[in-house]
């Protein structure tokens, strides 16, 4: 197909199109043809717009100050020269009102004429309008304007987007039940007048049905309404005709009520109902900050009779807390050498504990070593006695059999007694020369589950390793495994009593990234609460007597809360086992208050 010889009917293009569209001729500037849509925007018919000229059409004075005449001949020069484009432009209505439009205007070949479309672009327009209003209302309260102020720029911006309209405000006092006008300047005066101390109710007008109902309501014939009854004269005499009234609430109070009037017969469409709702919801605002603000005046007005009350009543009440004061610095004061009192008790009756500690324990291994001594310095003067009658032989081997056996004696008890020194001195002391270094802790109890065997093995005790792969700590391994084995040893000496054996389950894994859980478990006998109130005190065993001196979880907790900067758990329960579980970072501490110092 040879889409160049297709010939273009420019009436049919007009007289199809949805839009308002003129064939402008440019000789003379006049109107060659039209649709009929055109004839609507301006309220003619096409034959009544067809041969005027085209500025009869539009609003002489334009936006920005340019006259109908100016903006056509820029823009025409425009499309001629092949850079057209949209722009508005606003054409007079047969009543004399404005429409603002968009216009493209497209030269029709071969012809010196133009085909000139046009949009309405009112609601935009009137959108745009009611967009920027509300900004600058809001701009007015955020300033503090006057309520009036507010409220008549309110009323001036709704009366913009709807023509004919007159719009008011009528606030509620108070009481609930009076009301005053506080805009409408576009209404008479008179008739706004009349309302002023009108009380609200059923059958009040539009306006005080509405506020006494809290709800919408739409009259479209006040002549005929029943709720104008009393009113409808005095409307009537304005010549107003529909009255559509909405409260202004906040949070369910009513603060007053907005109107919209005409003087014809009508109902709201949607965009009325929408301009109705802008405008309560921003007079609730204007209103409750005015409210707020003479709340706040009042308070301040009063500030400095409460300021006074408020420092006398303050003066007095310190004067009252200095005597309190007084009293209570007395009080403390006794308190705190009662106090010091105390502690000196308790820090010497634990003192007593531990002396009597260490006395028990050491009592034996030393008291039996002088017993082995004093015989054997015994037998040896009675040697010497023998020594100048001539010695037997007998008696020198008597004498060597028991000086061996009381070196036994003397060597096992001393023994005992140093392991017992060592032991305490591992209840509080340094640990800064104990080597710290990063080490797989999974490596470290495999390792220790050897001799651990062994002993169990005697013990009749089943060991089992239940041990994450990977494990990884930088901490302090010596004082770890010396925990780990003291737990262990608790168990085989105490869980399992009568030889009848069972088993320990060593276990541990990662809590979180920066946490570690070891615990030692076993099968056995279980603690009672009272022995498990008790189970980390020094010297405190249920085996005394049977080389258990009690000072084992005593070293063991030392160990865990201070070198290694963690805590010890235990769960158990008579008859059903204990679990002591350690708690420990990753990664040690730098430093330890009070931290043990362990030594092998």
């Amino acid at each position: 197909m040879d889409f160049m010889s297709l010939q273009v009917n420019y009436h049919a293009m007009a007289m199809l199109s949805p839009s308002p569209v003129i064939l402008l001729d440019l000789e003379n500037g006049r109107i060659a043809d039209v649709n009929r849509q055109a004839g609507a925007l301006w309220g003619r018919s096409p034959e009544q717009l067809i041969g005027i000229e085209l500025e009869q059409l539009g609003v002489p004075q334009q936006q920005g100050g340019d006259s109908f005449a100016t903006v056509m001949a820029r823009q025409v020069a425009r499309t001629l020269a092949g850079d057209g484009e949209l722009f508005r432009i606003d054409m007079r209505r047969a009543d004399g009102g404005a429409t603002p439009c968009e216009v493209l205007l497209v030269p029709i070949p071969g012809r010196h004429m133009l085909h000139m479309r046009l949009v309405d672009i009112s609601r935009r327009v009137l959108a745009d309008q009611l967009r920027d209003g509300q900004a600058r209302l809001l701009e007015l309260i955020a300033r503090n304007a006057p309520l009036d102020e507010i409220l008549d720029s309110l009323m001036r911006l709704i009366e913009r987007q709807s023509a004919g309209v007159l719009c008011s405000v009528l606030l509620l006092d108070e009481d609930g039940k009076t009301v005053h006008p506080a805009a409408g300047a576009s209404l008479p005066a008179a008739y706004s007048a009349a309302l002023d101390g009108v009380q609200i109710g059923p059958g009040v007008g539009s306006c005080g049905d509405a506020m006494y109902r809290s709800e919408l309501v739409i009259v479209p014939d006040i002549q005929t309404d029943p709720r104008w009854r009393d009113y409808r004269a005095l409307a009537g005499a304005h010549g107003l005709r529909a009255c559509w009234s909405t409260p202004i609430l906040l949070e369910q109070q009513v603060l007053g009520s907005f109107a919209m009037y005409y003087r014809e017969v009508r109902s709201p469409g949607e965009d009325e109902l929408h301009l109705i709702a802008v405008a309560t919801h921003l007079a609730a605002i204007a209103i409750e900050r005015t409210r707020r603000e003479r709340e706040l005046a009042q308070h301040r007005e009063h500030l400095e009779e409460l300021v006074a009350a408020r420092t006398a009543e303050l003066t007095a009440s310190m004067q009252r807390a200095d005597q309190i004061n007084r009293e209570l610095s007395s009080a403390l004061e006794t308190l705190s050498l009662a106090q010091d009192e105390l502690v000196r008790r308790d820090k010497m009756a634990a003192l007593g504990a531990l002396v009597a500690g260490v006395a028990h324990e050491l009592n034996t291994p030393i008291g039996n070593s002088l017993v082995v001594a004093t015989s054997l310095a015994e037998r040896t003067r009675t040697l010497q006695a023998n020594l100048a009658d001539g010695l037997r032989r007998s008696v020198l081997e008597r004498y060597l059999a028991d000086a061996g056996e009381a070196g036994e004696l003397l060597s096992r008890n001393l023994k005992r007694a140093a392991t017992l020194v060592a032991g305490f001195k591992q209840i509080a002391v340094d640990h800064r020369n104990l080597e710290r270094r990063e080490f797989s802790l999974t490596g470290l109890l495999s390792d220790l589950a050897a001799p651990l065997r062994v002993a169990a093995k005697g013990a009749r005790v089943k060991l089992e390793l239940a041990l994450a792969d990977g494990l990884a700590m930088d901490s302090y391994p010596g004082p770890l495994s010396q925990v780990v084995t003291e737990l262990f040893e608790n168990c085989l000496a105490h869980a399992f009593p009568d030889g009848r054996g069972g088993g320990v389950r060593i276990a541990a894994a990662l809590r979180s990234r920066e946490l570690l859980a070891i615990s030692v478990e076993d099968d056995g006998d279980g603690m009672a609460p009272q022995v498990q109130a008790h189970v980390y005190d020094p010297f405190y065993t249920t085996r005394m007597g049977s080389g258990r001196s009690g000072l084992g979880l005593h070293v063991a907790h030392n160990i865990v809360s201070g070198i290694l900067g963690g805590k010890i758990e235990l769960r158990s329960a008579a008859g059903e086992g204990a679990c002591f579980t350690l708690l420990l970072p990753v990664t040690a501490p730098a430093g330890v208050n009070a931290a043990a110092r362990v030594r092998p």
